[in-house]
């Protein structure tokens, strides 16, 4: 009883609040949802990176102490905002879907409105990826290596989320629900090492494995989405579609480099330690 009463209160505050309910994505009037909003966004990141990775504008200094607590901080809070958005999308999915398909095939043609609670998910899963550029100020504070990887992804992840919500791309709900649950398992992770409790080297690798699964999963709920667009008239958001596949391809592209490079490179200072201890 005390779990189905929980799990009711969830579910109120989740999809069923008023605020939830009623969410419209408004183009020009809802926040964001201008195409000028994303592209500022981007460019006002890449500048600000540039800038400070270049040592053009001045860089702060926090102290260690600072520093680790304004990173616990901000793990904690996207680690939160992850697992609400996973189950506020999930909870959504399930109390609204009008048929079983929906998750992964929106009705084409207009029937679709940019309504309810899943599109209010996702309007908070866009402007949470604006919060995540602190990620990368984090990392220019703590002077740690900046990767393409890391600004590119981030970058792009902005016009990704505006397109989902500006032309109701196919997929979202399924999308949105996989990333934020990795995103759990991630700075869950972070905020364990900023806290300063450090795991085995296979914990960070495998949060690394569960990003590139994540890419395989969504090329696999593809084939799902392309079999209904086909055969039963057609998906909302092909546009969209498109674009963020050629956007995951590439990132799977590009954490599989990383993977072999930092893992390879790990794996061969352990064999040249294991032979140095032989001899």
């Amino acid at each position: 009883m005390a779990a189905t009463a929980l799990l009711r209160r969830v579910r109120w505050a989740l999809v069923d609040h008023p605020v939830v309910a009623s969410f419209e994505w408004q183009p020009g009037r809802t926040l964001g949802a201008t195409p000028s909003f994303a592209a500022a966004v981007v460019c006002a990141y890449l500048a600000t990176v540039f800038l400070l990775h270049r040592r053009v504008l001045p860089l702060p200094t926090p102290t260690p102490r600072a520093l680790r607590a304004v990173s616990a901080l901000h793990n904690a809070i996207l680690l939160a905002l992850s697992a609400a958005m996973a189950a506020g999308c999930v909870l959504s999915v399930a109390a609204t879907s009008p048929s079983r398909w929906w998750a992964f095939c929106f009705p084409p043609r207009g029937e679709t409105a940019t309504s309810g609670p899943v599109f209010f998910w996702a309007h908070v899963f866009y402007l949470s990826k604006v919060y995540e550029l602190g990620d990368t100020l984090l990392i220019i504070l703590g002077r740690r290596p900046l990767t393409l990887l890391h600004v590119y992804h981030h970058a792009v992840v902005i016009a990704m989320c505006y397109l989902w919500l500006a032309t109701r791309q196919s997929l979202m709900p399924v999308a949105l629900a996989t990333n934020a649950t990795v995103h759990v398992v991630m700075y869950g992770y972070y905020l364990c090492c900023s806290v300063g409790l450090r795991w085995p080297p296979r914990w960070k690798r495998a949060v690394t494995e569960l990003q590139i699964v994540q890419f395989l999963f969504s090329f696999a709920a593809s084939v799902v989405m392309l079999w209904r667009h086909f055969a039963a008239g057609g998906c909302e958001g092909m546009a969209g579609w498109v674009f963020n596949a050629v956007f995951n391809a590439s990132l799977l592209a590009l954490f599989l480099d990383f993977h072999g490079a930092a893992y390879a490179a790990a794996k061969g200072k352990r064999s040249r330690g294991e032979v140095g201890k032989a001899e």
